[in-house]
């Protein structure tokens, strides 16, 4: 599969970025494909090129440019538990940096480009999250109903939480098809209860899923926490969340 790194201009700056799509020339549905916390690197660009050999143009942003190209921390090639939380704590100031005003011009910036790449295809495109890029992913949905037919997320946090501006309190405004791949412990009962309550209100197709025996991360084959059946699983879901949203099946 070809793939570019690019720069991405956004208000703030310059985004750095991955890219991958069909070889073949033509013109492909879009996807934006937010990272998990610890951002772009080989696993995430793999994603892509898988992704992308499903007939796709997936554009991964380093969502936290500001500080930095990624990575932005320096990352072992194998993200075990006993190196996990120096990594979190060092990112997590960053992320928490990361505000809502700044993700939503972001996905703005993100939505624009992909609108002007020659092997774009016209038409709506779908947002991607992993862990914190769940979140992302739903506010950029719910941003651009217009735009965005398809919204995915797996192993997601901070999906609800008691914040006036909580991404499950914008879900009246989402028009996507919708999955949600949770691991076991990443949503109390309670906080699962209440997305799916305003999931139904907005009269969205969406699945919710805790996938069986898996741990926060389980995509991730560079991490402790993958799981190589959640993983398959989450493609079960998703290519066909993305083909009959951006192809009509």
């Amino acid at each position: 599969m070809p793939t570019t790194t690019l720069r991405i201009p956004t208000p703030d700056g310059q985004a750095d970025a991955f890219a991958a799509f069909p070889d073949g020339g033509g013109r492909h549905p879009g996807v934006l494909l937010y990272p998990d916390a610890f951002g772009v690197r080989p696993e995430l660009e793999e994603r892509a090129r898988e992704l992308s050999g499903h007939g796709y143009y997936v554009l991964v942003p380093n969502f936290l440019y500001r500080h930095g190209p990624a990575p932005v921390t320096e990352l072992p090639e194998h993200i075990g538990e006993e190196i996990r939380p120096e990594i979190i704590g060092r990112l997590m100031p960053l992320i928490v940096e990361h505000t809502t005003e700044r993700i939503l011009r972001d996905a703005d910036a993100y939505l624009g480009f992909l609108a002007t790449r020659p092997e774009v295809a016209p038409g709506p495109v779908a947002v991607i999250g992993y862990c914190i890029g769940a979140p992302l992913a739903m506010r950029t949905a719910t941003a651009h109903p217009d735009q965005v037919a398809a919204v995915a997320g797996f192993h997601p946090g901070f999906l609800v939480t008691d914040a006036p501006d909580s991404p499950h309190r914008l879900v009246p405004h989402l028009t996507a098809r919708v999955h949600i791949g949770l691991a076991e412990g990443d949503m109390t009962p309670e906080a699962l209860g209440e997305l799916n309550k305003a999931l139904d209100a907005a009269g969205v197709a969406y699945t919710t899923e805790v996938y069986p025996d898996t741990i926060h991360g389980f995509t991730m084959s560079d991490t402790d926490a993958f799981s190589p059946s959640a993983l398959q699983r989450h493609w079960d879901r998703l290519l066909p969340l993305l083909d009959g949203a951006l192809t009509d099946g």
